[in-house]
């Protein structure tokens, strides 16, 4: 493996630094040193400084090649090669989830600590899915990288660089949302094709993934505190805004609660 320069000792500096990684299981890796390192102290925070205003880009990888949804390749469940892409498929969303991750960390200045320390946590658990999700993709003769991808969530991330407010609701709680509601049905098809080694690596991703999403009500919530807005008509206008539309049900409405969605805003998105 490459090796990288040091990450710096200052939270938001090296969140940026791993964020721009290219090397994948360096990234995953530096993250998680990252969260020990904090977690011992050895990490201080300045949260007020902006960091960069030029747009940045995450460290990828040369492969996977990115392509529009509509061209990556197909997912049959009849097949060890189709069961492997609909792995790599997941693999991918959490290596973007860690960008994600890193970008919320340095990207938005004048946060409360609890901020940093939440979204570190999240790129830290994000790292683990990823790692799992690729070591079973070792076990089937693939790699992270074999297979075309898009880039859907990094595209949003781009849309949201320059409010925090937008950020925290159409990530966490509108596209990584999507995930509690198709998680269980995806790890279904896989064990009931054939794939039982995956249900416990989803186990873990959908235990984890509630909280991320419950962090990203946290913030959204408290950020609409402070601005004076009301929390669920603030959420649907910003879905009109960004054009971002629901997907069809059905749609988790245990996890979502979990998470910290109401019945009332999920009943007035049509959720319920």
């Amino acid at each position: 493996m490459p090796q990288a320069s040091p990450s710096p000792l200052e939270l938001r500096q090296a969140a940026l630094h791993l964020l721009r990684d290219c090397d994948v299981m360096r990234k995953a890796d530096g993250v998680r040193h990252l969260a020990q390192a904090w977690a011992a102290g050895e990490v201080g925070l300045d949260a007020a400084p902006i960091l960069s205003t030029q747009a940045v880009t995450p460290g990828r990888p040369a492969q996977p090649e990115l392509c529009s949804p509509l061209a990556v390749q197909r997912r049959a469940m009849n097949t060890p090669e189709g069961r492997a892409a609909m792995v790599h498929a997941l693999a991918h969303i959490e290596f973007n989830a860690i960008n994600l991750a890193l970008d919320a960390v340095w990207r938005f200045p004048g946060m409360p600590r609890e901020y940093y320390a939440d979204w570190l946590r999240v790129a830290d658990e994000e790292a683990l899915h990823f790692t799992l999700l690729d070591g079973h993709l070792h076990t089937q003769g693939y790699a992270y990288g074999d297979f075309s991808a898009h880039n859907g969530l990094w595209d949003m991330a781009v849309r949201t660089q320059h409010d925090v407010l937008a950020r925290m609701a159409l990530l966490p709680r509108t596209m990584e949302a999507r995930g509690l509601d198709v998680t269980p049905g995806t790890k279904a098809k896989l064990v009931q094709a054939g794939d039982s080694a995956v249900g416990p690596i989803l186990d873990i991703v959908m235990r984890d993934e509630i909280g991320h999403v419950a962090i990203g009500n946290r913030w959204f919530n408290y950020l609409c505190g402070q601005r004076g807005l009301e929390p669920v008509a603030t959420y649907a206008a910003l879905l009109t805004e960004y054009n971002s539309v629901l997907k069809r049900g059905p749609f988790n409405l245990e996890a979502r609660r979990a998470a910290g969605f109401s019945d009332e805003e999920m009943a007035g998105l049509g959720m319920c």
